[in-house]
């Protein structure tokens, strides 16, 4: 799969009580690098807007390894990791230095926007994300 990233600096606003950066924050990162990945390949919002369907997101998952504060400057990488009809599993990895510091799955639905239900990915949306021939090894109908 094809590892899209950037980076981001943690600010003070970024930080909680106990002087790191909040949970909330990185839901927030998880949240923005998918977004960005999805207009590098491109796909904006207005784009999934004229297809009449969006991804949303069903579930987060996140494990914190490792304390980020003020200052550090962390890579946020993303890729999607499989599909299924109407639905997809995308991880991030939050490293600092090379080192991971904290990890996600987001499991997204595909979901028409009219109707308010799960809808099939198109193939030419699989194949933007990386997904060459519209399948991956975990994929099913």
């Amino acid at each position: 799969m094809r590892e899209f990233s950037h980076r981001v600096t943690a600010t003070a606003a970024d930080i909680d009580e106990l002087d790191h950066v909040s949970n909330l924050v990185y839901v927030r990162w998880v949240l923005e690098v998918a977004l960005a990945h999805s207009r590098a390949v491109g796909w904006t919002h207005d784009d999934y807007l004229r297809l009449g369907a969006v991804f949303v997101v069903r579930r987060h998952e996140i494990d914190y390894l490792q304390q980020v504060v003020v200052g550090d400057d962390v890579e946020v990488a993303t890729w999607v990791d499989s599909w299924k009809l109407a639905s997809c599993v995308r991880r991030t990895a939050i490293r600092r230095g090379g080192i991971e510091v904290a990890r996600g799955a987001t499991t997204w639905a595909f979901m028409d926007i009219v109707r308010g239900r799960p809808i099939k990915i198109p193939d030419e949306l699989r194949v933007a994300f990386g997904i060459p021939d519209g399948h991956s090894p975990s994929a099913s109908s």
